[in-house]
């Protein structure tokens, strides 16, 4: 009797997911293309992109209709993202640590690459902290999940400085690279899958978390000759109406991220442990106006609207998270830290602020409080979103420009210091954030608008006062055309 009870209970034990059974902290793999347009792939609507893998993913897991970045640029995402803080708190705003564009016309005094006064640039420096490197202080994701028995690897683009943030593994491209970047290499993508896969296969015990950060599909746009060639004549079956600004080169870049996809997809599957393993796909920013499907999103990269930081994201973990399924519930970067160490049963850090939330009760269709999500951008970057009129009926724009920015519901609240005006929009019935709400819903305007101000007080986010000196809309000098394929 007693050898047929444990008979049955082996069976029972057998039937069980494998997660369920062994009662394993889940494996997290997170996958981040760069600079990837929140339509750019199948699944949210890319008509010209080809995506099946990436496609894949999403159909066998969760799509979310309103995940975002957290930065519109790629280092104060990735600041965001590994801390678990808002950009305020770690003060990376810009790779470069500085505006680009015409200083004269830049309202307000702030670092600014293109300024020759050397005293001025002194000044303007001096007003708030702004960093491109990660102070080694900060507790990260793989230092979290280390203390919880986790082995990490970072494969990719960094853009965070020198200190590796407790990754037991960290390589910029799958092998010894030294180099500081591999921007438009065309085997890169290829190179950091191949070391990906002998990753999960050393750690196929687990627990194991993998950061694959693509440099696709960022500038400057080079591919592989043959998968170019397939798109380009892809393009001249398109009537020339309708081909829009599809670009074969940029589709062959997406096509070695979603390739990496599938291969990290299938290794997974392979190995069996699909049921204890966590995968996420992202971007860590908007796209490219040049290339990108962000129409009816206003601003592109760089911009805190929505072009800027709305971001194509999906998830599969097999038996947890049910297939075809879909969230609105907006999500941020910031959220990936506490979410990662519910999930490993870590403890979260008490030596900074997590301003992020947990929300894998998303993954079970359960739902997450009321928040609000913020961003905040003190510099200007040259580009298309806001646009600026001069003499002889000229114009400027910036698609980057001094604000601050939360959503909250459906509500997006826009602060622009220049003018210390704001935007109210509501994205759900205006996601191109044309019709400014904020004349017609004054109480809903100051209700948002000084629940943003006490945040900026809380993080100390700098607000950018000073008049720039410089500032002459009637400068003659004419702006620099504006380059196809740009940071």
């Amino acid at each position: 009797m007693k050898y047929l009870s444990l008979l049955v209970g082996a069976v029972v034990l057998a039937q069980l997911p494998l997660a369920s059974a062994e009662n394993k902290k889940p494996n997290i793999i997170f996958i981040m293309a760069d600079d990837l347009g929140w339509k750019d792939v199948g699944y949210a609507g890319a008509e010209f992109f080809e995506t099946p893998h990436i496609n894949q993913l999403a159909h066998s897991g969760m799509s979310f209709t309103s995940a975002y970045s957290g930065g519109p640029n790629c280092a104060p995402t990735r600041g965001c993202l590994l801390t678990g803080t808002y950009t305020p708190r770690h003060h990376i705003y810009q790779p470069s640590g500085s505006s680009k564009g015409n200083p004269k016309y830049m309202k307000l005094l702030v670092p600014a690459r293109e300024r020759r006064d050397k005293e001025l640039a002194a000044k303007a420096a001096a007003q708030f902290d702004i960093t491109t490197s990660l102070d080694p202080k900060f507790i990260c994701i793989p230092e979290v999940l280390k203390s919880a028995g986790y082995t990490s690897a970072r494969l990719g683009k960094w853009h965070l400085g020198v200190d590796t943030q407790g990754f037991d593994l960290s390589s910029p491209d799958g092998k010894d690279g030294k180099k500081d970047n591999f921007y438009g290499n065309i085997d890169v993508a290829e190179q950091l899958t191949d070391r990906a896969l002998r990753f999960i296969e050393q750690n196929r015990d687990g627990p194991f978390f993998l950061y694959l950060s693509h440099w696709d599909v960022h500038v400057p746009h080079r591919a592989r000759n043959a998968v170019v060639e397939k798109y380009r004549e892809k393009l001249d079956g398109i009537p020339a109406g309708k081909r829009q600004n599809f670009n074969p080169v940029y589709a062959a870049m997406l096509e070695a991220v979603d390739t990496s996809v599938g291969r990290v997809v299938a290794k997974v599957d392979e190995l069996g442990i699909g049921n204890n393993t966590l995968i996420i796909f992202t971007s860590d920013n908007g796209g490219l106006d040049t290339v990108s499907q962000l129409a009816p999103l206003r601003g592109c990269k760089g911009s805190l609207f929505e072009g800027g930081v709305r971001i194509p994201t999906c998830m599969r973990w097999t038996g947890t998270i049910k297939a075809k399924s879909t969230c609105d519930t907006p999500i941020t970067s910031v959220d990936f830290l506490p979410t990662f160490a519910s999930l490993a049963s870590a403890q979260l850090p008490t030596s900074q602020p997590v301003d992020g939330t947990d929300v894998s009760p998303l993954f079970h269709g359960k739902p997450i409080g009321d928040r609000s999500i913020f961003w905040h951008y003190p510099l200007y970057l040259q580009g298309l979103g806001l646009t600026i009129d001069l003499p002889g009926g000229r114009t400027y724009s910036w698609r980057g420009f001094p604000s601050s920015s939360m959503r909250r519901g459906d509500y997006k609240l826009i602060e622009f210091h220049e003018d210390n005006t704001i935007g109210l929009y509501h994205l759900k019935d205006d996601p191109g954030e044309q019709k400014n709400l904020a004349a017609t819903m004054p109480e809903l305007a100051a209700r948002l608008r000084a629940e943003l101000d006490s945040w900026q007080a809380k993080t100390k986010a700098p607000i950018p006062t000073t008049l720039n000196p410089e500032y002459d809309l009637s400068a003659k000098k004419t702006p620099r055309k504006r380059k196809k394929n740009r940071k």
